[in-house]
């Protein structure tokens, strides 16, 4: 599918934006250059239709797009060590983005590609007691207060999938179980065990079947529905130039069609910032990266 020709019939785009909320992502093999302006053209195919950006522009992004988030592991070329954990574009915005593309401009010789990981395959591999538990939580952008509950259905598949910011998150409310009323927050111990399960759970979908460590091809476009994967860059897209060889991708984001609602009566927004609006003593942590569970896990974002 030629992506800088005229756009696939309806049907067919319907079909393949199907495609990809069942399976997570699509990626189009391309012989030759794809200019930005192809590329931002056909993100626009899937979800809202409409690029939504909020980065940073790299002074080596092309004609200075705007739309254009330039990633390198050399930052002469773009922006390096972005998207370490596990996470989904836009998680500070209640309506998170519905798309991201990913276009490969130059893969690094000795590899270092992305990590995908099907969101709602993931929460089937949960445990009957964690299913309950995690249907019960909504986190806390450490950014914007946005809240985004930890399971949510998806809008096409209608996949229930798990959902939470390894490097965003600044505190985690839980609703009490049905036969109590109430909610509170995770102490430090609890959402460290949480983040760490999250993150093992998403890894061990390289073994069972439901991640991938996908390596890129000169020239490739990747779509995901933003909504059916959690991706991270994989450890070697962040080692040097002169490990690797260089490295450069475009990204875009498109707008989302739904907010990503929390559940229980809670407001899509607090003030993460603030003081905490729930009388139970926990970690509410604003700022940056949040809530650090792991000491020794890089993390930007």
């Amino acid at each position: 599918m030629d992506l800088a020709a005229e756009p696939p019939p309806r049907d067919v785009l319907a079909a393949l934006e199907a495609e990809m909320a069942s399976r997570g992502f699509l990626v189009f093999r391309n012989e030759r250059p794809i200019e930005a302006e192809d590329f931002l053209r056909a993100s626009c195919w899937w979800g809202g239709r409409a690029l939504h950006s909020t980065h940073g522009v790299h002074p080596a992004t092309p004609g200075g797009n705007p739309h254009i988030f330039r990633l390198s592991n050399d930052r002469r070329h773009g922006i390096p060590g972005v998207g370490p954990q596990w996470h989904n574009d836009g998680s500070f915005l209640a309506e998170t983005f519905s798309h991201s593309g990913y276009h490969i401009v130059r893969p690094a010789e000795r590899g270092g590609g992305t990590h995908f990981a099907h969101q709602g395959a993931a929460y089937e591999a949960l445990s009957p007691e964690e299913k309950e538990w995690w249907s019960r939580l909504s986190s806390v952008n450490s950014n914007s207060g946005v809240v985004h509950p930890l399971v949510h259905r998806h809008p096409v598949s209608g996949d229930s999938c798990v959902w939470l910011h390894l490097g965003m998150t600044g505190a985690v409310i839980e609703r009490a179980p049905a036969s109590e009323e109430g909610f509170r927050l995770l102490g430090p111990d609890e959402l460290q065990r949480l983040c760490r399960r999250y993150n093992e759970l998403l890894n061990d979908g390289l073994e069972r079947g439901y991640a991938i460590a996908f390596e890129y091809e000169e020239n490739d476009c990747v779509f995901i529905d933003n909504l059916a994967v959690a991706h991270r860059a994989a450890p070697e897209a962040h080692a040097s130039a002169q490990e690797q060889g260089l490295r450069i991708m475009h990204r875009s984001t498109v707008r989302g069609v739904m907010p990503l609602a929390p559940a229980d009566g809670l407001p899509q927004f607090l003030d993460i910032h603030g003081p905490s609006p729930l009388p139970s003593t926990g970690v509410w942590q604003g700022g940056g990266i949040g809530f650090r569970w792991d000491e020794h896990a890089p993390m930007q974002n």
